[in-house]
């Protein structure tokens, strides 16, 4: 399986404060280490299926906090505080995913782990 590429969108940086580029730079060290890990994990592994449900748990953990990051959004709000920061790594969260998903290879390699697991998971569910 080849190398996976992320990266923070330009878009998305350009819409945190300006006085602020410690964000920007936690960002783009976060996908750095996302992408570093990932390929690490690829490469440890021969079996595409074995790197495609270590890719996939990675898009679940991300999908998780995708979740709460969206989550806080309307609280800050409730508060009185800007949800910028909150709507900034929600949106990388969700376009961390998008990226992998656009690697075809992998992407092909996701979409039959994922149906693997919901597969499973209704023949577990008709075991009860």
């Amino acid at each position: 399986m080849e190398e996976i590429s992320l990266g923070v969108p330009e878009p998305l940086l350009n819409r945190l404060p300006d006085d602020d580029e410690v964000a920007a730079a936690d960002m783009q060290d976060a996908v750095a280490g996302w992408e570093r890990k990932l390929n690490q994990s690829i490469q440890e592994t021969d079996d595409e299926t074995e790197a495609a449900t270590r890719v996939l748990e990675a898009v679940d953990r991300f999908e998780d906090r995708y979740e709460t990051y969206d989550e806080l959004v309307p609280e800050l709000r409730a508060w009185g505080q800007s949800p910028i920061y909150a709507i900034a790594w929600r949106t990388l969260y969700a376009d961390v995913i998008a990226q992998l998903y656009d690697h075809e290879e992998l992407a092909d390699h996701l979409e039959r782990e994922r149906n693997r697991r919901v597969v499973a998971d209704g023949i577990r569910l008709q075991d009860l």
